[in-house]
């Protein structure tokens, strides 16, 4: 098996992933859908967004089965179109139906992302089994670079179709297209490796004794339910400033360059994603796990604190750390239950991530309407996540404790 043949599934799934990274830029239509649509309610608004994290969790888990039973390429091409029509019905949305919203950009949405979500990465993964780390970063990272490619291409198109308040609802159309043409061609592309790929193309990976844990062993294994609740509170600070970074911005006095605060969250979590993914085949998942959250939780910390610019650090570390959860959880999710059923397997992982998003998304709405006036009333919001990610490293450690594998757990 040539190096050179694995790298075509590798540049599918990143380009998938750069597309997926559209949903991640809710922080742009966050004011705008919230006027429109729900009379100026931010907690029903970012609920939105929330939905659509919530529905990607189980549409991994379906996907996952899905992908064994017929084909990934089948599974993310069908997500894609789900994914699209998600969007374009969500364009003709009006304030008399805003429920339509949550249905249409929130669960179809959701449900289109998590068909190729997990696919793609367990997919690569399956082609570069002795460098899973590197590889789940790198799929990832394309996802939190798309959002510094899309910002100020749905930025443009948001001012070209009417402005703020206006030109929200055609831009979901658009990126409707974009949603079907590259998931499409991309799915077309992918594919999973022979049976005995690893055996005869890397003797490393496959003299190591590897244990693969089916959906139902997991559902029982302790390790499981310690590191699904250590994601749902490690990703709230993430979450947050990813759903409220321009309005946070705003509020602090930056609204003339308050976009740079959604290019700041998305640069650094597509960074963290890679780096850390990366860092974690060298050091350890144990060891990364526990500087990430660490880090996730301080950073949580000092938003209270942030004036000036200082608000675009505080931003950009959040979403660093943000970044290496999520770049580190899928490689840790092979490590401790095999790779075999890691599609599958990582969607009920991010059950966690998605009980996280809407825990986070109400928290964050509420201190943000409570803080219409003065914006450090939504420190408390950030207090919570800061908790929120201790509280993870403690399940980390449990999680961890007796890996069979210190390496690489």
């Amino acid at each position: 098996m040539k190096t050179t043949n694995r790298l075509v599934p590798l540049i599918a799934a990143i380009a998938i992933q750069l597309c997926l990274g559209i949903a991640y830029l809710w922080s742009i239509f966050q004011t705008g859908i919230a006027n429109t649509i729900f009379g100026g309610n931010n907690a029903l608004a970012s609920l939105t967004f929330s939905l659509l994290l919530a529905t990607l969790t189980l549409g991994s888990v379906a996907g996952g089965k899905l992908a064994e039973k017929f084909s990934i390429r089948a599974v993310v091409i069908t997500g894609g179109i789900i994914l699209s029509a998600g969007f374009f019905l969500a364009s003709f949305v009006t304030p008399q139906t805003p429920y339509l919203l949550w249905l249409t950009y929130g669960i179809m949405g959701g449900l289109g992302m998590g068909f190729s979500y997990s696919t793609t990465i367990s997919c690569a993964q399956m082609w570069f089994p002795d460098k899973k780390g590197l590889v789940s970063g790198l799929i990832v990272s394309a996802l939190g670079f798309g959002g510094v490619i899309f910002t100020p291409i749905i930025e443009n198109l948001i001012k070209s179709f009417g402005g703020v308040e206006v030109g929200e609802l055609k831009t979901f159309m658009v990126l409707s297209i974009i949603f079907l043409v590259v998931c499409t061609v991309g799915g077309l592309f992918l594919k999973m490796p022979p049976k005995d790929y690893a055996l005869a193309g890397q003797k490393k990976v496959a003299a190591a004794p590897v244990t693969n844990l089916s959906p139902k062993q997991v559902l029982k294994n302790r390790r499981f339910y310690l590191i699904t609740f250590t994601m749902m509170f490690a990703c709230m600070g993430g979450l947050m400033m990813i759903g409220f970074a321009k309005p946070i911005a705003t509020a602090k006095g930056l609204a003339e360059t308050a976009t740079i605060g959604v290019l700041v969250i998305s640069v650094c979590n597509s960074m963290g994603r890679l780096f850390w993914g990366t860092i974690s085949d060298k050091i350890g998942r144990r060891l990364t796990m526990f500087i990430i959250l660490t880090g996730a939780g301080v950073a949580s910390l000092c938003v209270g604190f942030a004036a000036g610019y200082w608000v675009y650090a505080i931003i950009g570390i959040i979403g660093f750390f943000y970044g290496g959860i999520l770049g580190t959880f899928p490689a840790l999710t092979a490590d401790l239950f095999g790779p075999k059923n890691m599609a599958t397997n990582y969607g009920l992982v991010l059950l966690g991530f998605g009980a996280g998003a809407i825990i986070s998304s109400y928290i964050a709405g509420y201190f943000k309407d409570i803080a219409a006036q003065d914006i450090n009333l939504m420190t408390p919001a950030f207090l919570i996540a800061a908790a929120g990610a201790f509280l993870g490293l403690i399940l980390m450690a449990f999680a961890l404790k007796k890996s069979p594998d210190q390496k690489k757990a």
